[in-house]
C-alpha cells in the first residue's frame, strides 16, 4: 500500500475532514498548504442531485471566469473568409479550414486546448469526433463553441481568458479547474462563485430535492476541503 509524503501528512492534519467551512476560510487553508515546487492547480468538486442517466437531468455548460484559469490557453478556429480574419484579430494561435481538418484527421493532431468552428463549416469538422470527442475538443454548441462568424473574436477572447466547460459526471459530480495556486485569494473566491452561479442557472427543472449536495475545492497536491454548500449558495444568489 503506498504512502503519503511528510509534507501531504502535515497538510492533512491541518484540514478537519468533518468540517464545512466557509468559502473564504477553505481557500485561505488551501493556499496556506499548497507547497509544491510547482503552481499548483485548483479544483473544485460540485455533487448535484441530479440522474445523469435522465437527459432531462444531464447539466453541461461553459462558464466564464472573472480571474481566467491562469493558464495558457491554444485555441484553434475552424473558420474561413472574415470570420477567419477575426479569429486572428482576437489572438486564436491556429486558424482554418480545410488544411486543419486534414492535418487533425490524417495526422491525428491535437496540440491545442480548445476547438470553435463556425456553423457553416460543422459539416466537415463533424467528421472529426472520432479524433475530438473521446479528448473533449469536438466545438459543441450546447457550450459555446459552435457560433455564427459574428461571434468568432468575443468567443476567441472569452477561451484565451479562461472559459471553462463542464459535464456532470455519471456520479452526478462536476469536476473543474477555476484557477492555480499563485492567484490571490479573492480570485479564487471570485472564479469559484462564478461557476456555482453558472451551475444554479443550469438546474434542470426535474431535479428533485437538494441540488447543490457539496462542493469540495482542492490543490493538486493537497486534500480536498469541504465547504459549506448552504452558506456558499447564498452567496451565489446574492
Amino acid at each position: 500500500m503506498a504512502t503519503r509524503g511528510k509534507r501531504w501528512r502535515n497538510v492533512r492534519k491541518a484540514v478537519d475532514p468533518t468540517t464545512r467551512y466557509s468559502l473564504e476560510a477553505a481557500v485561505d487553508l488551501l493556499k496556506s498548504s499548497a507547497g509544491a515546487k510547482f503552481d499548483e492547480s485548483v479544483d473544485v468538486a460540485v455533487r448535484l442531485g441530479v440522474d445523469p442517466k435522465h437527459a432531462d437531468q444531464m447539466v453541461r455548460g461553459a462558464c466564464a471566469l472573472p480571474h481566467g484559469t491562469g493558464k495558457t490557453v491554444r485555441v484553434l478556429v475552424f473558420a474561413q473568409g472574415d470570420a477567419a480574419r477575426a479569429a486572428k484579430d482576437a489572438g486564436a494561435d491556429f486558424v482554418g479550414a480545410d488544411e486543419l481538418i486534414d492535418k487533425i484527421n490524417n495526422e491525428g493532431w491535437t496540440d491545442f486546448d480548445k476547438a470553435v468552428a463556425t456553423r457553416d463549416l460543422m459539416g466537415k469538422v463533424g467528421k472529426l469526433g472520432r479524433v475530438l470527442g473521446p479528448r473533449g475538443l469536438m466545438p459543441n454548441p450546447k457550450i459555446g463553441t459552435v457560433v455564427g462568424p459574428e461571434q468568432i473574436a468575443e468567443t476567441v477572447r472569452e477561451l484565451k481568458g479562461g472559459k471553462i466547460d463542464f459535464r456532470v459526471e455519471k456520479a452526478g459530480i462536476v469536476h473543474a479547474a477555476v484557477g492555480k495556486a499563485s492567484m490571490s485569494a479573492e480570485a479564487l473566491r471570485a472564479n469559484v462563485l462564478a461557476l456555482v452561479q453558472q451551475l444554479l442557472k443550469l438546474k434542470p427543472a426535474t431535479a428533485k430535492g437538494t441540488y447543490l449536495k457539496g462542493v469540495a475545492i482542492s490543490s493538486t497536491m493537497g486534500p480536498g476541503i469541504r465547504v459549506d454548500v448552504n452558506e456558499l449558495a447564498r452567496q451565489a444568489e446574492a
